[in-house]
């Protein structure tokens, strides 16, 4: 076989993996699924997770406690904390005790893609990080 001949067949190799790769991130979506990050300090984040080059979270959430007891945990959003942080937490592997990917109909996949949706007490956290108007009694000064 001529050396011609191996490199047409070489192409049309790569060219028909390149094909299959293209054709199937067209049916399955380029979208990566939302992800849970426990760490050992306590604290579950949610987001896009990439492993490559370094544990990195993109639309990030993270758990949150109510005003008082009766409200209970609820999202925030990681870009509104008022240090005003990007909306990407990259993560040191040492500080990750599990991950795990969350299912699409999951209430925290839910609750971010419709904050609308949210629970009671996630909507109450999700109004809070909006800016939205809480139904709060103002009390005057005496």
């Amino acid at each position: 076989m001529s050396k011609i001949n191996k490199i047409l067949i070489a192409l049309v190799v790569v060219l028909a993996v390149a094909l299959g790769v293209v054709l199937y991130w067209q049916r399955v979506g380029f979208e990566p699924k939302y992800s849970a990050v426990y760490l050992n300090t306590g604290d579950i984040y949610f987001g896009k997770l990439s492993r490559f080059p370094r544990m990195t979270l993109r639309d990030v959430w993270f758990m949150e406690k109510g005003g008082d007891a009766q409200q209970g945990f609820g999202l925030a959003k990681f870009e509104n904390a008022f240090w005003g942080p990007e909306d990407k937490l990259v993560i040191n592997d040492e500080n990750i005790i599990w991950t795990t990917e969350l299912r699409a109909d999951s209430e925290v996949v839910l609750a971010i893609k419709n904050p609308r949706i949210a629970t009671p007490t996630q909507q109450a956290v999700v109004d809070q990080q909006q800016g939205a108007p809480e139904n709060e009694e103002v009390q005057g000064v005496e």
